[in-house]
């Protein structure tokens, strides 16, 4: 069994009097430590298709399945509890609380879990480490460098150690040098701790890092490459 399975999904949205169909009767499966990337212009769908793997949105027609579980099943208390358990999330915005430090922002994912202090502590510590930040663990946002503040999102979406990852764009606002950085990171995740990533760009040169990419455009899916 996939580890992500789209079948048949339909998503609309109104704006004013027209309908927007940015997904028309998708199916997608997406394999178990695959980092997957979803490439297409601005407005293809992207999205609305992260957003829907992810458990933030639900579609019109058709079945999300994500690690065995049917999202559309889920009530909205028992989804918010899975997201935190199996999805780490990373966008273009870094969306770090700016009067915490980098720890106190990697740390608050695990307030939602039964953990102590010296548990949350042990796991901050590995998360700051594996994106090379344990020196800048007290250091607020505004002393960062935008590809800091980035891996400092990245720690945070790896905290928990969700098998999912979820990617929107997170190299848009950062210079070639950063952007390759967290790429990298990503890879790492991906080969050495089988964390399934999946990354909408587009950016082919971000695109290039993924293991398979799949461009969507009208609504539709398109095979693009695979290594």
């Amino acid at each position: 069994m996939a580890f992500i399975a789209l079948t048949a999904v339909t998503k609309s949205f109104t704006k004013g009097e027209h309908v927007i169909t940015p997904l028309d009767d998708v199916s997608l499966s997406i394999e178990q430590g695959e980092f997957f990337v979803l490439l297409g212009p601005s407005g293809s769908g992207k999205t609305t298709l992260l957003h829907l793997l992810a458990g933030i949105d639900r579609p019109d027609a058709g079945e999300v399945v994500v690690a065995g579980q049917s999202l559309s099943a889920l009530a909205p208390g028992p989804l918010a509890d899975w997201r935190a358990e199996h999805v780490g999330y990373v966008f273009q915005q870094h969306h770090l609380v700016p009067v915490l430090t980098a720890y106190e922002n990697v740390e608050l994912p695990l307030h939602l879990f039964p953990l102590n202090r010296a548990q949350r502590h042990e796991r901050v510590a590995l998360a700051l480490e594996a994106v090379g930040l344990s020196d800048r663990a007290d250091h607020l946002p505004r002393q960062l460098s935008g590809g800091q503040e980035q891996r400092v999102a990245l720690a945070r979406a790896i905290v928990a150690d969700p098998p999912l990852l979820v990617a929107d764009e997170p190299t848009g606002n950062l210079d070639h040098a950063s952007a390759e950085a967290i790429l990298t990171l990503f890879n790492r995740l991906q080969r050495e701790r089988g964390k399934t990533i999946v990354m909408v760009t587009h950016d082919p040169n971000a695109a290039a890092h993924g293991t398979r990419v799949v461009r969507l455009d009208k609504g539709q899916l398109r095979e693009e490459a695979r290594r």
